[in-house]
């Protein structure tokens, strides 16, 4: 596992680079996180298994603490984790198992 990651700052500097690229994509993030039928928060709890299935370690970094931040429990999140793990296998158990158990840790979650 790498070191703890401050993704907003890494998503700072990128925009700094891609400033067209970036920003396009900050609006349509905007837009797909917003509540709808399904709340910010469950959104986050997507991502959150998404991440885990694609193995996104820096995804995790963002969204574990957004999901948080938007009152998501661990419980909710290890569900989320769960249901990647079903979709993953393997893989997704590692990085339940070690990414995610690492940041609600330090989230004090």
């Amino acid at each position: 596992m790498t070191e703890k990651i401050d993704m907003d700052e890494r998503l700072k500097v990128m925009a700094g680079q891609l400033p067209g690229v970036m920003n396009a994509l900050s609006g349509l993030h905007s837009e797909v996180v917003k509540d709808g039928v399904l709340s910010a928060r469950t959104k986050e709890l997507m991502m959150v298994a998404i991440a885990v299935s694609l193995r996104c370690e820096y995804c995790l970094w963002k969204h574990v603490p957004e999901a948080v931040r938007l009152g998501a429990t661990r419980e909710e999140i290890m569900e989320a984790v769960s249901t990647a793990i079903v979709m993953a296998g393997g893989p997704a158990v590692a990085y339940g198992s070690v990414v995610v158990l690492k940041i609600l840790d330090e989230l004090n979650v």
